[in-house]
């Protein structure tokens, strides 16, 4: 079958608005009673939403921040980290095990609350630089995890 070859599509007859109560189309012309679109000039902007608040109006108008697409981290403690033997390598999937993190998160970022009295090698997302600091004086190091690909 060619292009030039397919058939046009049955028309529909145009309505004949007003044209007495029997035609089906008679009085109110099918546009129902007393309402916004029934008069003259009517119809409503695609944007209408009939007299609520718009949306322009209700989103939030100085930085709007969609949590959708947040990165969410998760945030330790230094003193949380005592519970681990001296030498221990501290991983993100060794926390959640740990139970020092849970839920949902995609980055572990480790805090300078505390202290830490023993050497451990902290492999995380992110550290503040007062726990680099803290961590590198106790005789431990820190450095992003293999899988980061930093």
């Amino acid at each position: 079958m060619k292009l030039g070859e397919i058939p046009a599509p049955p028309r529909r007859p145009r309505k004949r608005v007003g044209r007495g109560l029997s035609s089906g189309l008679g009085k109110t012309c099918g546009r129902g009673s007393k309402v916004q679109g029934s008069r003259a000039g009517s119809g409503v902007r695609a944007w209408f939403e009939g007299g609520q608040m718009p949306l322009v109006r209700r989103v939030p108008k100085r930085g709007f921040n969609n949590k959708n697409f947040e990165t969410r981290t998760a945030t330790v403690n230094l003193s949380r980290l005592n519970i681990f033997e001296a030498g221990t390598e501290v991983t993100p999937e060794l926390l959640r095990e740990r139970g020092l993190v849970k839920g949902r998160f995609e980055r572990v970022k480790i805090l300078a609350t505390g202290e830490v009295d023993r050497a451990l090698s902290v492999r995380v997302h992110a550290w503040s630089a007062g726990a680099e600091k803290k961590i590198t004086a106790a005789g431990g190091s820190v450095a992003l995890p293999e899988s980061s690909g930093a």
